[in-house]
C-alpha cells in the first residue's frame, strides 16, 4: 500500500484532490459525438444538393427569381428532413447512462464520506457493504463474510467468496480472491479495500481500450449502395458534360445547354439511394424502439436481416440473471418440483418445512441472489419471513472453515431457542452427524443436481436452551431437514424465440463462461440442441484458426469461454462466411460485441462498456425483442429492394424527356424546377411509403438472404427497367398526341409533365400486384403509400389549376379533351404495368442455398 494511505484514516482530502488532478476522473471516455455542423457538411456533400444549388445560382444569374427561390426552398426542405434524423440514438443512450449515478463510500481524513464515484483516486480506501456496486479496482484490506457477484466481468453467474490477505495488505501480486473489480456487486458481507486502479487503468477500462483496436467494417448494403452511386454518378456526370457541350456548340445557347445538362444529371443521378437507405434505417430504428430496442448504429438493422448466426451469452440474456428455487428434497429423499403457482396447499409438510427452515436461516434484508430466491419461494408458499412473536437472538455468519449460515430465534412462549442453518450440503451433513451411507446418498443427489446446472443448499435445524447457545455451530446437534435446488431460470420467452430463429435459418450458439454441465442444462431448457457436443474454452486454446472454424460449423454450445476466446469465436464464424450477431451485457462481452457484424447489448443489466460497443441495445433485456429486430431487418431489406427498383423505374422516363431535345430537337420539355417538384413527390414515395409497406407473411420462415445480395433482389434491375420504359412510352405518346393537336411549347410540356406524374402514380399502384404477399391481417398497400399517391395528384392539380403556379412551371391549362386523352393513356399504362408486375414479379431477396 502506498505510504500516503492509512487503512484506518484513508487519504487526506488535499492529497485526494491532487491525485484526482494527476490521474483524472474515475470514468471511461465516451464515444466521440459529431455536432450539427458536421451533419450539415455531410448533407451538403451529396451531389443532388450541389446540383440544386448550382441550378438556383444559374436562375439567379438569369434574373429568374421565382425559379431560383423555388429551388432554394426545395434545398432547405430536403436538408431539414435529413438533419432531423441525426443523433436520436445518442440521446437515448445518454438517458440510459443517467439511470444510475454511482456513489462511493471512502475514508477521507479518517471520516467515512460519500463521494461521486468519479472522484475516486488510487490509494483511496473504499468501504463496501452488501448491495454496493464496486466503483473501482481494489485489493482487500479487511473482509467479513464477503461474497461478490462478478458476472458482468467474468460471466460467472454465481457469487465469489473474497477474503483479505493479512500477510501483506495492499500487495499487488495476490490472486483473484483478494481483489475486487469495478462493476462487480457485493451480495453479502462488508469489506475495506484499497483502490489500485481507476478509469481506463481498471479491468473495465482495459477491456474498453481494447475496443479501439477493433475496426468496424461497412455493412454489405452500405458497400453495395456506395459502389452503385459512384459508378452511376460518374457516368451520368460525364454524359451531362457531353450534352452541355453538344447543345451549346450546335445551338449557341450555352446557358440553356447548361440547364438542360443539369436537369438531365438531376434526372438520372441516384442520389436518392443513400438518402433512402438512411431514412429506411432511421424509421426502422424508430419502429424497434417501440419494442424497447435502441439502435446505436443504424446500418446494423439491415445487417440484422442477413444474420446467419446468433451468438448468445447465457447469464442475463437467455437467463433472468436471478436465482429461483426449482426443487425441494425432504430428509427421506423425496423430491418436489417448484412451479410459479406455489402454495402451502400444494406442498407436503416435509417440503413446507424445508422452505420454512431455509427462510428462517436467511436475513430479512439481503442482496444475495440465493437468499432472495428463498424468500420469494417462502412468500409464494405463504410462509412468513419472521413468524409472529419470534425474536432473533444471534447470527452465525459464513466462514472459510464452515460454509454455512445460521440464525437463532426465540419463539413465543417456547423455552428452547430455534436454530435454522443452511449452506453447502457437505457442511450441513457434517453438522448433522449423518451416517456415511446417508451422507453418500445425499451428496450423490447433490452431484447430479450440480451436473444439471443447479446450485444446491442443505437445510437443518436444532433446538437448544437460550442460555446454552454456543459460540460455534459445530457444538450443536442438528437435524437434517432436506435440500434446496436453485437455478438461474431461462426467460419464459426464450424457447419460442429460439424456435423462430431456427425457422428463419438462424443458428443460435450459446457462449458462456459457466461449466459444461450448467451450459448443457440451460441449453436444453432454452431449446438449443447440444447434440453436436460442447466446445470448451480449453479446447478453443488448443485449436488453430482453421480447426476452430471447422469445429464451429457444428457446435451449438460453448462453455468456459473467456473474453479473448469469445472474440476468436466471432472472427472464426466470420471467416466461415457467417453474418454474426452477438448478444451480451458484461464488460467481458464488449470486444466480441464490437467485432461482430451486429453487436446486441442487454441494456437493463448491462454495463456502459457493453452498450458503447454494441450496435443495438435491448433496454428491457427481453430476448424475444432480438427476434423482432431480426424481423424488422428483413422487412427493411425487402422494402428497400422495392424502393430502389421504383427509383430506377421512375428515373427512366424523366431522363428520357430530358434527353429528347438532344435527340429530336425542339425546346426543353422538363426544366430543373420540374425535376425539383418531381423529387418532392418521389422522395416521400420511395422512402416513407415503401418503408411502411407491411412485412411478407413468410419473412421469418425463409433462410437469410446472401450478405452481398443485389439491391434489386434475385430478379435484378431489369423488371424495373421494363416498367420505366412503359412509363416513358406513355409520356412520349402523350407528347406525340399534343404535337399532333398543334399545341404550343407549354401545351406539350403540360402533357408530358402530367403523364409523368400519372405514370408515377401507376408505378406505385402496380406495386400491390407483384408476388409479394403481406403478413396476415395487413393491408396490401400501406396508408403511407396511399398518402403519397394523394399528395402527387394534389400537387399536379394545384400546379395546373393555380395560375401563378402554372406560370412558374411554364405549363398550360389543359382542355377537357386533353384531360380525357391523358387519363386514358394513364389508365392503359397502369394496366400494362399491372400485367408486367404479375408476369415478371419482383422476386424476393436472395437467400442462402
Amino acid at each position: 500500500m502506498s505510504s500516503n494511505a492509512d487503512p484506518l484514516q484513508g487519504l487526506s482530502e488535499v492529497h485526494a484532490q491532487a491525485l484526482l488532478a494527476a490521474h483524472g476522473p474515475n470514468e471511461l471516455a465516451a464515444t466521440r459525438r459529431h455536432g450539427w455542423l458536421h451533419s450539415l457538411y455531410e448533407v451538403l456533400r451529396e451531389p443532388m444538393f450541389l446540383l440544386l444549388v448550382a441550378c438556383a445560382a444559374l436562375y439567379f444569374m438569369l434574373g429568374e427569381w421565382r425559379e431560383a427561390v423555388a429551388l432554394s426552398v426545395s434545398v432547405l426542405v430536403v436538408m431539414g428532413i435529413t438533419l432531423v434524423q441525426e443523433r436520436r440514438s445518442e440521446r437515448a443512450l445518454d438517458a440510459l447512462r443517467e439511470l444510475a449515478s454511482p456513489r462511493a463510500l471512502v475514508l477521507r481524513d479518517g471520516v467515512p464520506r460519500a463521494v461521486d464515484a468519479r472522484e475516486l483516486v488510487p490509494d483511496d480506501v473504499m468501504l463496501l457493504c452488501e448491495g454496493d456496486r464496486v466503483p473501482a479496482d481494489g485489493v482487500l484490506l479487511r473482509a467479513h463474510n464477503l461474497l461478490v457477484d462478478e458476472s458482468l466481468i467474468t460471466g460467472e453467474s454465481l457469487p465469489v467468496a473474497k477474503e483479505a490477505d493479512a500477510a501483506a495488505p495492499g500487495g499487488v501480486q495476490h490472486g483473484a480472491a483478494v481483489r475486487v473489480h469495478a462493476g462487480s456487486l457485493v451480495v453479502q458481507g462488508r469489506a475495506r479495500a484499497l483502490v489500485t486502479a481507476t478509469a481506463h487503468r481498471s479491468e473495465i477500462g482495459r477491456i474498453g481500450a481494447a475496443l479501439n483496436d477493433i475496426v468496424r467494417e461497412r455493412t454489405p448494403l452500405q458497400e453495395a449502395t456506395g459502389m452503385l452511386v459512384r459508378k452511376v454518378a460518374f457516368g451520368v456526370l460525364a454524359v451531362a458534360l457531353g450534352m452541355a457541350l453538344v447543345l451549346g456548340w450546335t445551338r449557341g445557347h450555352w446557358i440553356e445547354a447548361t440547364l438542360a445538362a443539369v436537369a438531365w444529371a438531376m434526372a438520372l443521378l441516384p442520389e436518392e439511394f443513400p438518402v433512402v437507405l438512411a431514412i429506411f434505417l432511421a424509421i426502422g430504428a424508430w419502429r424497434i424502439s417501440r419494442q424497447r430496442v435502441l439502435t446505436r448504429r443504424m446500418p446494423a438493422l439491415e445487417a440484422l436481416g442477413a444474420a446467419t448466426v446468433l451468438c448468445v451469452d447465457k447469464t442475463g440474456t437467455l437467463t433472468e440473471n436471478r436465482m429461483q428455487v426449482v426443487r425441494l428434497y425432504s430428509a427421506d429423499g423425496h423430491m418436489q418440483r417448484i412451479g410459479t403457482a406455489l402454495s402451502t396447499a400444494g406442498l407436503a409438510p416435509a417440503f413446507t418445512e424445508v422452505l420454512r427452515v431455509a427462510g428462517l436461516a436467511s436475513p430479512a434484508d439481503t442482496a444475495d441472489a440465493m437468499e432472495q430466491a428463498i424468500q420469494a419461494a417462502c412468500a409464494q408458499a405463504s410462509l412468513p419471513a419472521r413468524p409472529t412473536g419470534w425474536v432473533p437472538l444471534r447470527e452465525y455468519p459464513l466462514s472459510p472453515q464452515l460454509l454455512a449460515v445460521a440464525h437463532a430465534w426465540q419463539p413465543e412462549r417456547v423455552a428452547p431457542a430455534f436454530v435454522a442453518v443452511k449452506g453447502a450440503p457437505e457442511a450441513i451433513a457434517g453438522l448433522c452427524g449423518m451416517p456415511p451411507d446417508r451422507t453418500a446418498a445425499t451428496l450423490s443427489t447433490v452431484e447430479q443436481l450440480a451436473h444439471a446446472g443447479l446450485r444446491v443448499l442443505g437445510v437443518a435445524r436444532a433446538e437448544v436452551a437460550r442460555e446454552a447457545l454456543p459460540a460455534r455451530l459445530a457444538d450443536l446437534r442438528f437435524e437434517f431437514v432436506g435440500l434446496l435446488a436453485l437455478a438461474d431460470p431461462v426467460r419464459r420467452e426464450v424457447p419460442q424465440a429460439i424456435r423462430r430463429c431456427e425457422q428463419a435459418g438462424i443458428r443460435v450458439i450459446m457462449v458462456t463462461g459457466d461449466f459444461a454441465g450448467t451450459a448443457a442444462s440451460i441449453a436444453t431448457e432454452a431449446g438449443i440442441d447440444a447434440g453436436e457436443g460442447i466446445l470448451a474454452g480449453a479446447e478453443i486454446d488448443a485449436l488453430d484458426e482453421t480447426a476452430l472454424g471447422e469445429r464451429l460449423r457444428r457446435v451449438r454450445v460453448v462453455a468456459r469461454a473467456v473474453p479473448a476466446q469469445k472474440l476468436r469465436i466471432v472472427r472464426a464464424l466470420q471467416r466461415n462466411g457467417e453474418v454474426v450477431a452477438m448478444t451480451g451485457d458484461g464488460v467481458n462481452d464488449a470486444p466480441a460485441l464490437r467485432a461482430a457484424d451486429i453487436g446486441i447489448a442487454m441494456g437493463g443489466r448491462g454495463t456502459d462498456v457493453a452498450r458503447e460497443a454494441a450496435d443495438l441495445i435491448v433496454t428491457d433485456d427481453r430476448f424475444s425483442s432480438i427476434v423482432e429486430a431480426i424481423a424488422v431487418g428483413r422487412r427493411i431489406f425487402a422494402n428497400l429492394t422495392q424502393a430502389c427498383g421504383y427509383l430506377v423505374a421512375i428515373h427512366i422516363p424523366i431522363a428520357g424527356l430530358c434527353l429528347l431535345p438532344v435527340i429530336g430537337g425542339g425546346p426543353l420539355v422538363l426544366l430543373p424546377i420540374h425535376i425539383a417538384m418531381l423529387e418532392l413527390m418521389i422522395d416521400p414515395a420511395c422512402s416513407l411509403a415503401f418503408e411502411a409497406q407491411p412485412s411478407e407473411s413468410q419473412a421469418m420462415s425463409r433462410p437469410p438472404r446472401r450478405a452481398r445480395s443485389s439491391l434489386f433482389g434475385d430478379a435484378g434491375v431489369w423488371p424495373w427497367v421494363v416498367r420505366g420504359l412503359l412509363v416513358l412510352g406513355s409520356v412520349l405518346l402523350a407528347c406525340a398526341a399534343a404535337r399532333a393537336a398543334r399545341l404550343d411549347e407549354e401545351g406539350v410540356r403540360t402533357a408530358a409533365f402530367a403523364l409523368l406524374v400519372l405514370g408515377n402514380v401507376a408505378l406505385l399502384l402496380s406495386y400491390r400486384t407483384g408476388d409479394r404477399r403481406p403478413a396476415d391481417g395487413a393491408a396490401a398497400v400501406s396508408l403511407a403509400m396511399l398518402a403519397s399517391i394523394a399528395v402527387a395528384l394534389g400537387m399536379l392539380a394545384t400546379v395546373l389549376a393555380w395560375p401563378a403556379a402554372r406560370d412558374l412551371f411554364r405549363l398550360a391549362w389543359p382542355s377537357p379533351a386533353q384531360l380525357g386523352i391523358g387519363l386514358a393513356i394513364a389508365g392503359c399504362n397502369w394496366a400494362l404495368l399491372a400485367l408486367v408486375s404479375r408476369s415478371l414479379g419482383t422476386r424476393r431477396p436472395a437467400s442462402i442455398p
